[in-house]
């Protein structure tokens, strides 16, 4: 899928200087720079930066911390009130999570996945418009795509092998070859997608 676009961004107003409600949350979880570091995603000098009110991050950036720190943009915003102990239970609002969709609004994809797990395992809410398809290269030796079909039917190919795929089915294939997923069908097909990553 070239060029998508995130839609559904999470608002926030004026740049907010978030530095201590930052070094809160990372301190109340016993995490260094370097280990939040690794579990956001963000290096470690813009997290320092962020920490001193230097910088501002960006919603992208604020995404991943929240995701990386299990509390919501909106409490990050608020002062962090998740900061004493994490959360057992911790929701995404609908609104807060990113949706990627192509150009031509034929695919939507859902990320449903926590950030720390990319790389490891990825999943997905996928909805592909009629005649729409989403066309992915190859991916490292090794991965594999874990498809099941909640509504409509659509077309796998995994290399040179098509299989279609109905209501309730769901596909395992190797993902380290060009593959697809399509449909040809007149309704919107509906799926959870998840990305296995080797060790």
């Amino acid at each position: 899928m070239s060029n998508p676009v995130i839609a559904n961004p999470p608002a926030i107003e004026g740049p907010p200087a978030i530095g201590a409600t930052l070094q809160a949350l990372r301190q109340g979880r016993k995490l260094s720079l370097d280990e939040l570091s690794k579990r956001a995603g963000v290096s470690k000098s813009m997290l320092s930066q962020i920490e001193r009110n230097t910088t501002n991050p960006t919603v992208a950036v604020l995404w991943r911390l929240s995701n990386a720190l299990g509390v919501s943009i909106t409490d990050f915003l608020a002062g962090g009130r998740s900061e004493r102990t994490a959360p057992s239970i911790t929701v995404v609002a609908a609104h807060e999570t990113p949706s990627l969709i192509n150009p031509e609004g034929k695919n939507e994809l859902r990320i449903l996945g926590p950030i720390e797990l990319a790389g490891k395992f990825e999943w997905y809410e996928l909805i592909i418009q009629p005649g729409g398809a989403l066309t992915s290269d190859a991916h490292e030796p090794g991965a594999r795509e874990h498809l099941s079909v909640l509504s409509g039917s659509v077309v796998v190919r995994a290399g040179a092998e098509e299989k279609k795929l109905r209501q309730g089915e769901t596909a395992r294939y190797v993902v380290d070859v060009p593959h697809a997923i399509s449909n040809p069908g007149k309704s919107v097909a509906t799926m959870l997608l998840v990305v296995a990553h080797p060790d």
